[in-house]
């Protein structure tokens, strides 16, 4: 009989079974399974998102070679997972400084009425707004967009957001000014939009819809929000309603390195409405 050949064991002592590390807790590595047809790389990925989101590496991200003790692999299957990881947003790495987790991105809900105020503050970030801009202006693209006549006066608050100290969004707010002139006394440093239109000038939006695209920032928003030359962003155009009436346009530039969007689906979800594709000339 053969005898029972020992686990492998690595730089790092032997390898745990079943997602657990010597102290019972769900933090460990899991062996990774050489006879899958999923590459060892992407078992590493997926094992080590496993673990963020098990409350892991708190206090560090572990170095390369720790990794490649710990799962028995190559550093090129390291870097590779690594490297996916980087890509996801999920871990930074800066030339000269050990990998570390991305704590900086942002999560938004999608196909729900909200508050980057107030959501901010519910995820512990420590968040205040520079004011650009707050006064009358008229706008006939923006009072077309609320349904109103060219010459309509408006009131717009336009806000650097910052998040932690760090450029988050550049977002420009537009509202009829016959319910929207007593925001003008008011102070956006560290409030809501709809907070302070609500107790100010008791409107309360109850809906709307959102359009999100991938964005390349003017030389201005780039310079606001800290990008690089060519570097992309999300674009967020908000038509905000309460009741049946539109009381607000908004057009927000967010950095996409500190923001993500999460949606939840199911079976009965509707269906995803494509934007209709450019007629093809006529020949």
């Amino acid at each position: 009989m053969t005898p029972p050949q020992p686990e492998p064991t690595g730089a790092y002592g032997r390898m745990p079974r079943h997602g657990a590390d010597g102290n019972g807790d769900a933090h460990g590595p899991r062996p990774l399974d050489r006879g899958s047809p999923l590459p060892l790389w992407a078992q590493l990925r997926d094992d080590l998102r496993r673990r963020v989101e098990a409350g892991a590496f708190t206090e560090e991200f572990p170095a390369e070679h720790r990794l490649t003790g710990e799962y028995e692999v190559s550093r090129h299957t390291v870097r590779e997972a690594l490297r996916k990881l980087r890509a996801d947003g999920l871990v930074i790495a800066e030339r000269g400084r050990a990998s570390r987790l991305d704590a900086r991105r942002i999560q938004q809900p999608l196909g729900s009425l909200y508050s980057l105020f107030r959501d901010l503050e519910a995820q512990g970030v420590d968040q205040h707004s520079e004011v650009l801009r707050l006064e009358r202006t008229a706008d006939a693209t923006v009072a077309g967009h609320l349904g109103l006549i060219p010459d309509a006066p408006l009131v717009v608050l336009e806000r650097l957001r910052l998040a932690d100290g760090e450029p988050l969004a550049h977002d420009t707010a537009y509202l009829p000014a016959d319910l929207a002139e007593p925001l003008l006394g008011a102070d956006f440093g560290h409030t809501s939009l709809y907070g302070e239109l609500s107790r100010r000038c008791g409107v309360k939006v109850t809906g709307g819809r959102e359009r999100i695209a991938p964005f390349l920032p003017d030389v201005r928003q780039a310079w606001l929000l800290g990008l690089a030359d060519r570097e992309a962003a999300f674009a967020i155009e908000r038509l905000g309603r309460a009741g049946e009436r539109v009381v607000e346009w908004r057009e927000t530039v967010v950095r996409g390195d500190r923001f993500a969007f999460v949606a939840e689906w199911s079976d009965a979800s509707r269906a995803v409405d494509l934007a209709p594709r450019a007629a093809a000339p006529s020949v």
